[in-house]
């Protein structure tokens, strides 16, 4: 293989409103390359949670270093242009980068967002960790390249500088009453809606990114209208705090209103869309960041090679997954395990969801013998019926409970908050000590680590590490330091570690970790949004990933609706094909049957559809593990020189052979899949027939199934 040198380029830059900084280029792969501008002065105390490999080593890439205009230019061995910066900047105690993205590149990743959005060139998005969305700063080009910003905290994608306040209508709004579920358990809320509004003047016509923060740390609602188009609509009981769009403007000024609750203060930022991609995190002390190229997989490989191999996921947790919010006993959990048996039903674990810990408060890591008078006995009737457990543990802790009098006596917790401070490694250790002595001897298999962002953004204005680092600088990591105790300290208990989480970053992959989409509702919009949040994490390099089949946030009325029975049935009949499936639901009972006999029969051919899967699957853990595979793939992965492919948002590959065409629309009896170019054509999963690839075609359905097609 030809080898080409690499050199390491030291730039010292002195410019007006800019601190001085130092350029280097370090190779970590064949294909990888780390970049980093930063002070010459500057002491980053914080460890790199990010990286297992950093040793140097040979290289094909060609980097060249700019030193007047502060560029770096990336070629492949045979000087093809992959990657081009423009921008590296150091200032106001924040790191800028900026590159080159021309109008015909599409870029996927991320992490898992609610916008709705595949192709992420030129939108702007807030970076930072909240139920329902997933910060991990990584992105695939179809230009045959990928970037890892290596920052821990808040970042922002394509930022605005341009801003707007919108102001409040006076007079009262419209109130209503809801269920929620809270750091306290669930809740009522009265939400009132008001009418916000302002101005914007554009100089010139093109499209514009466009950005809402509702100034709260979570919202209820997201909505936007420019001159009496909708262009932003989005509900539901918990949201993140900001959502993007790009539109079309005019030059000129346009009416800007927002339908929001009556708490928020919002803000509008825009810009237009320009042919560059920028990177900018308000705390840092170093411009950083690894390109990699190559195709996806080799991208993704690579990705994993330098932040840590997910290990095996263990063949029972490719199954179904039965949780409901929530089982109240040990007896209520038996004997629906005992149902699914009788109704001759696959299930491969079960979920005991938050609060059965009772009166001992909130994960005392304890179960109130009331209601579940011997845990281990529990445990061993779902093994014998060959059925796993799953059990919700919280980063959270009562501070009257017994586990959390030891925590806050020795200051354990993140200041003002009940989280534990998982940064410290005095109180990740004293955590661990309960959990492994208090719930590991239960026989537990799977660990259910909820609410790991930490919820509220509770590191925003506080100090970590007993006043080491500010949780600004380490937001976006919390996750992963959560996920890092419990799968250490597994591994040194003997255990097979299986975590599922609500948040994650770069790296998590290397702690057993799975994501999941969080508190989501069930309408079709918000269905179709959590395939492209699920493909939008697949692209940042994460491997394991599923959301709550059904919604979690379901009707009043759903065992009756049958609106609503159609729409979980095709959450459901996706999830078949998601890498990890699990049904879930609030205030919700989520057994087949409680929705009538025709729902429960297509459903249980949904679970033994799964079970049928089962080899391919596992041979598709294996790859993951061993050779950094990924299973839910966009379709840039394999048919990256198909423009057509990459404007499909909702399809996707399922491993090597299967293309996966969810239905998202109500009502429908035939459905239309783009089949991508492939030279064997494609086979209908369900008849048999035979189509050529490069084409759209139409298919009958019925509430039975989805498309599905063989590669």
């Amino acid at each position: 293989m030809k080898k080409v040198l690499i050199s390491i380029v030291m730039i010292c830059l002195g410019m007006t409103a800019q601190a001085q900084g130092t350029l280097t280029v370090k190779k970590l792969a064949r294909n990888a390359v780390r970049i980093q501008y930063q002070e010459v002065a500057a002491t980053d105390t914080l460890p790199d949670w990010l990286y297992v490999k950093h040793t140097e080593t040979d290289c094909d890439l060609q980097v060249k270093t700019d030193t007047q205009a502060k560029t770096v230019t990336i070629k492949d061995r045979d000087g093809h242009l992959l990657f081009h910066a423009t921008r590296h900047e150091l200032r106001d105690g924040g790191a800028t980068l900026a590159f080159d993205s021309p109008k015909d590149e599409y870029l996927f990743g991320l992490g898992q967002f609610q916008d709705g959005y595949s192709n992420v060139r030129g939108l702007s998005r807030r970076l930072t960790q909240v139920n329902t969305q997933i910060s991990l700063p990584m992105l695939l080009s179809s230009k045959g390249y990928g970037i890892l910003w290596n920052n821990y905290g808040l970042t922002e994608f394509n930022p605005s500088d341009q801003s707007v306040s919108l102001t409040k209508r006076s007079g009262a709004g419209q109130s209503e009453v809801v269920d929620v579920t809270s750091t306290e358990g669930g809740k009522r809320e009265v939400r009132e809606r008001h009418i916000f509004e302002s101005l914007i003047s554009v100089e010139e016509e093109g499209d514009y990114a466009l950005l809402l923060d509702v100034g709260q740390k979570m919202a209820r609602r997201h909505n936007l209208v420019i001159d009496g188009e909708t262009v932003i609509e989005m509900q539901n009981l918990w949201l993140p705090p900001t959502a993007s769009t790009i539109v079309h403007l005019k030059a000129g000024q346009h009416v800007v209103t927002a339908e929001l609750t009556k708490e928020d203060t919002p803000t509008l930022y825009y810009h237009p869309v320009k042919d560059e991609t920028v990177f900018r995190s308000p705390v840092a002390h170093a411009v950083d960041y690894t390109v990699f190229t190559g195709t996806p997989d080799e991208i993704i490989a690579t990705f994993r090679e330098l932040t840590g191999q997910a290990p095996l996921m263990p063949d029972w947790a490719l199954g179904y997954i039965h949780c409901r919010e929530r089982f109240h006993s040990s007896a209520e959990i038996l004997e629906t395990a005992n149902r699914f048996k009788q109704e001759q039903m696959p299930i491969s674990m079960i979920v005991q969801d938050w609060q059965y810990w009772g009166k001992y408060g909130w994960n005392a890591m304890r179960f109130d013998e009331e209601f579940y008078p011997d845990p281990k006995a529990l445990t061993d009737s779902l093994h014998q019926m060959d059925i796993r457990l799953m059990v919700s543990v919280w980063s959270k802790i009562d501070k009257t409970s017994e586990v959390g009098r030891q925590m806050e006596a020795a200051g354990y917790y993140i200041p003002g908050t009940d989280w534990i401070d998982f940064f410290s490694p005095e109180a990740a250790a004293a955590y661990w000590k309960n959990f492994s002595q208090r719930l590991v001897p239960l026989g537990i298999d799977a660990w259910w680590q909820d609410a790991t962002e930490p919820e509220n953004d509770d590191l925003a204005g506080r100090r970590v590490n007993k006043g080491q680092w500010a949780g600004e600088q380490v937001r976006n990591v919390y996750p992963l330091m959560v996920c890092k105790t419990v799968y250490e300290g597994l591994l040194q208990a003997g255990k097979t570690p299986m975590i599922l989480t609500r948040c994650g970053f770069p790296g998590i992959q290397r702690y057993g970790a799975a994501l999941w989409s969080g508190d989501v509702g069930n309408d079709w919009e918000t269905f179709r949004r959590q395939i492209v949040a699920g493909l939008g994490v697949q692209a940042a390099g994460h491997p394991w990933w599923t959301y709550d089949a059904g919604g979690f946030f379901r009707p009043q009325n759903q065992y009756t609706d049958s609106a609503y029975i159609e729409r979980m049935l095709r959450w459901i009949e996706t999830s078949v094909y998601l890498p990890l499936m699990r049904v879930h639901g609030y205030m919700s009972n989520t057994e087949p049957w409680n929705y009538g006999p025709e729902a429960q029969a297509i459903i249980a051919n949904c679970l033994k559809e799964r079970e049928k899967l089962q080899p391919y699957l596992k041979a598709c853990a294996r790859r993951i593990s061993e050779e950094g595979y990924t299973l839910m793939r966009p379709l840039v992965f394999d048919f990256a020189d198909d423009p057509e492919a990459l404007r499909q948002k909702y399809e996707y590959m399922f491993g090597p052979d299967l293309l996966i065409s969810p239905v998202t629309e109500p009502g429908v009896t035939t459905w239309r899949t783009y089949l991508p170019k492939n030279e064997g054509g494609w086979t209908d999963y369900h008849t048999g027939k035979h189509y050529d690839g490069g084409q759209y075609i139409t298919t009958p359905v019925d509430q039975s199934f989805i498309p599905v097609f063989v590669r």
